[in-house]
């Protein structure tokens, strides 16, 4: 999904959205009885790992994942102002729990963390590592997990200023293997490897799958582009034995080539990664029951993007009562204050903005 205001501007993205058949964000920008975090349960979130259809502790109990998107890490460092767009302190994640969500996803620029293609060393490389891995560690003194993903990236010099419809072989697997390197085994980290592939001119495709696993020179795609495979390569190369996410393709709404294209782990700890919105193609419990129930079958399915931009709530009620009764996860963009459509809070304190935040902390408060 896209930043808001000073990433770019929300609203002229999402009508872009609306152009984009299948599209999972902007173009810029079962049941189970044990249970993490958000709805009580055993879950401690430490040792994640994937068993059948299931993601479990390492005390071997159900864990749940629900939680919110975080962004502003993902531009701010590349347009030159800071790394945060608002608060990274421990008030703001306690705001954050407050909600009973158990997950904060951090989308991560490829450039500021590798301090290249003129990021100014004040938002890049070390000192963008180094906030990071501070704002990773107050999400887990607060008993949270963090999920790390790759949001914008770009090919040789250009800078990564927005998103791109693969990863990139110039960059990416090394981003990869120094963020690995740097969380690897810890115990509040999952990595999401990409955050909304959509090769091949944004098809369901064979080719598109293909190039979704392989990368290499694909259709839709203008520079050579680095697949899932390598980049789990790159993760477990570097020791890293963590819990990994894959988006699939058409911005991660489409998972029906996930299980066929799934990339060899040798750590066997894969997930899939969907992304959700009323405006996608699959948007509908038809469309959930003959794509996604199928893949939630055998692999643990974690929405990490989940939201509506009519400012309501209808939507995303019916999206996660159709994934709790199949042990799904969910994570809504987004917690940041932008007066904008998709925005869950008005301010950092957690205070819902509209009905559509109202709705989301509602439901959480009310899981068992």
């Amino acid at each position: 999904m896209a930043p808001g205001p000073r990433g770019s501007t929300m609203l002229a993205a999402l009508a872009a959205v609306a152009l984009q058949a299948g599209c999972g964000g902007a173009s810029d920008g079962g049941p189970g009885d044990g249970d993490g975090g958000a709805g009580g349960g055993g879950g401690s979130l430490a040792g994640l790992h994937a068993v059948g259809n299931r993601i479990l502790d390492a005390g071997g109990q159900e864990v749940r994942i629900r939680g919110v998107n975080r962004s502003g890490t993902e531009y701010a460092c590349i347009q030159g102002w800071g790394i945060f767009d608002g608060p990274s302190d421990a008030a703001s994640i306690q705001a954050i729990a407050s909600w009973r969500a158990n997950a904060v996803r951090v989308p991560l620029n490829e450039d500021c963390w590798l301090g290249i293609n003129g990021v100014a060393s004040a938002h890049g490389g070390a000192s963008y590592q180094q906030a990071i891995a501070d704002y990773v560690e107050v999400i887990a003194q607060a008993g949270l997990l963090a999920i790390l993903e790759l949001h914008w990236s770009a090919p040789g010099t250009q800078p990564a200023s927005g998103q791109a419809p693969m990863p990139d072989r110039d960059h990416s697997p090394a981003f990869w293997s120094q963020v690995a390197g740097a969380f690897k085994n810890h115990p509040s980290v999952v990595f999401e490897l990409f955050n909304e592939p959509y090769p091949d001119s944004n098809g369901d495709t064979d080719a598109a799958w293909t190039c979704w696993r392989d990368g290499g020179q694909c259709a839709g795609v203008g520079y050579a582009a680095a697949g899932m495979q390598e980049l789990v390569d790159a993760v477990r190369g570097a020791g890293a034995e963590n819990l990994i996410l894959l988006g699939g393709v058409q911005y991660s709404n489409a998972l029906g080539g996930w299980l066929a294209h799934r990339p060899d782990d040798p750590a066997g700890n894969l997930a899939a990664a969907w992304h959700v919105y009323n405006f996608n193609l699959c948007a509908g419990t038809g469309c959930y029951d003959q794509k996604v129930a199928p893949v939630l079958a055998e692999v643990p399915v974690v929405a990490t993007e989940i939201g509506e931009d009519d400012s309501q709530g209808q939507f995303i009620e019916t999206l996660m009562d159709w994934l709790d009764a199949r042990g799904g996860g969910y994570l809504a963009w987004v917690w940041d204050t932008w007066n904008t459509p998709l925005v869950l809070i008005g301010s950092y304190d957690g205070t819902p903005a509209g009905a559509y935040g109202q709705a989301y902390r509602d439901h959480l408060a009310a899981l068992p």
